[in-house]
């Protein structure tokens, strides 16, 4: 693999050219018009403007990026998380065009980006999923009401097509079903071009618990553990750590195993996430993220595995490089997202960086793409970067956190770093096994 394009902006882009340089990979950055200035951009052997700042014009334009990947030359194209990461046309239109897409096939992307047929694939492969509809909700308004009461109340309709936090609505009684499976295929259509829904039973205190996976083309997989992203708020991770306090070898062994035969059964190839919400000791599946992740460095921290390497590997038709007795879990790892937002609304918060400084110290990762002037830019998300700890138990990694946060420096614009202090020095989250719900819960107190 000689050049790869990335097909992304920020921290990610940043990683991923970085991954690239070890590796002796050449790199195209593509950028819209408000991202002259970020910081791949200029260190990347070749730059090209695929479009004005609307993402709908530039990030998410998919001929503008195969352009850019034929003028320049480019042999592969990483598309990072977000945007065409999960995009299937654009999987395929890639390689139809002559190149490789570092990621998994488009049927794999399709047949899980589609949540009826990923339970139904997860059913098959025995991972544990929610008790729930097993398809979409039928037209039928009397078998939806017998299909609730057999799972029984609380219920939660979501749309087949949907995904961050959106065409979601739970449903307490009988009376509200009929009118909130209206509701959600209006919104489902109108988010996502489909008004597909099913139902599953609502777990009202779970954890969020993912299981991150590897494999290869010639059927070796592996999982790397799991990722505890309790802490959110409106369906957005805000803290997540590795591994998941409370979760014993034996789950884990357990779990991981069945996320390994699922991509074996799938002809699964490249990164991945398994993600599950965990109650009284079991796991249910509810979706799986056929890209890499925000949150990935915790698992690079614990297991000392390069995940966008081995994404590259795989996509160049190497082997993977590790057996599962290679990975081993050391220490833990926490990672703070760090938002450009108001401190006290929790709303976008662009503008001019005054100032920037990173923290360090033993233990201490930033992944940022911001610096000293740098303009954040309000027509992205607010993420302007990701502070990752990593220590010999929880309590050193929370203390390195802990440090860290009151080192780090962002003038000019508002951000959570506040927010993330007041969560790290919290006694429930200290104490480890918060549920997806808590965060909203104290704010809302707060």
């Amino acid at each position: 693999m000689q050049k790869i394009l990335i097909a992304n902006r920020g921290e990610i882009a940043l990683r991923i050219l970085r991954a690239c340089r070890e590796l002796d990979i050449r790199s195209v950055a593509v950028h819209s018009a408000a991202d002259r200035e970020l910081k791949h951009v200029r260190l990347a052997d070749e730059s090209v403007c695929i479009g004005p700042n609307n993402v709908h014009e530039s990030y998410l334009n998919i001929p503008a990026i195969v352009a850019a990947a034929e003028v320049t030359d480019a042999t592969a194209i990483h598309p990072g998380y977000g945007f065409l990461s999960e995009n299937a046309d654009f999987a395929e239109r890639v390689e139809q065009s002559g190149f490789t897409f570092i990621g998994p096939r488009p049927e794999s992307i399709r047949t899980m980006g589609d949540k009826v047929s990923a339970i139904h694939a997860m059913r098959e492969a025995g991972v544990p999923c929610v008790p729930g509809s097993d398809g979409p909700v039928p037209d039928d308004p009397d078998e939806s009401l017998r299909i609730a009461s057999e799972i029984g109340y609380p219920v939660m309709v979501k749309a087949a097509s949907g995904g961050g936090g959106r065409g979601m609505r739970v449903v307490h009684s009988e009376a509200a079903l009929l009118n909130a499976i209206s509701l959600t295929c209006s919104e489902a259509e109108s988010a996502f071009g489909d008004s597909t829904v099913y139902m599953e039973k609502y777990l009202e205190q779970p954890r969020h618990i993912e299981v991150q996976v590897l494999a290869d083309s010639y059927g070796n997989a592996i999982h790397l553990g799991e990722r505890d992203c309790s802490m959110q708020r409106r369906h957005q991770k805000v803290v997540e750590e590795a591994p998941a306090p409370g979760i014993t070898e034996s789950q884990r062994r357990y779990i991981g195993e069945r996320c390994v035969e699922a991509c074996r059964q799938m002809g699964y190839r490249g990164a991945g996430t398994f993600e599950f919400l965990y109650e009284n000791g079991e796991f249910y599946f509810i979706e799986m993220n056929t890209r890499i992740q925000v949150e990935h460095p915790v698992t690079e921290m614990i297991t000392g595995c390069d995940l966008i390497a081995e994404q590259i590997g795989v996509a160049a038709g190497e082997p993977l490089r590790w057996r599962q007795e290679d990975i081993e879990i050391r220490g833990h790892a926490v990672e703070c997202r760090i938002n450009a937002e108001d401190p006290k609304t929790l709303m976008p918060c662009p503008g001019t960086i005054d100032h920037f400084h990173a923290p360090g110290g033993p233990g201490v990762r930033v992944d940022s793409h911001v610096y000293t002037g740098y303009a954040v830019p309000p027509y992205f998300d607010s993420m302007i970067g990701k502070l990752i700890t990593h220590g010999p138990s929880r309590d050193s990694a929370l203390a390195r956190m802990r440090t860290a946060l009151s080192e780090i420096v962002v003038s000019g614009i508002g951000t959570n770093v506040a927010l993330q202090q007041e969560i790290i020095g919290d006694a429930a989250f200290r104490a480890g096994g918060t549920d997806i719900h808590y965060l909203e819960k104290k704010l809302a107190l707060d």
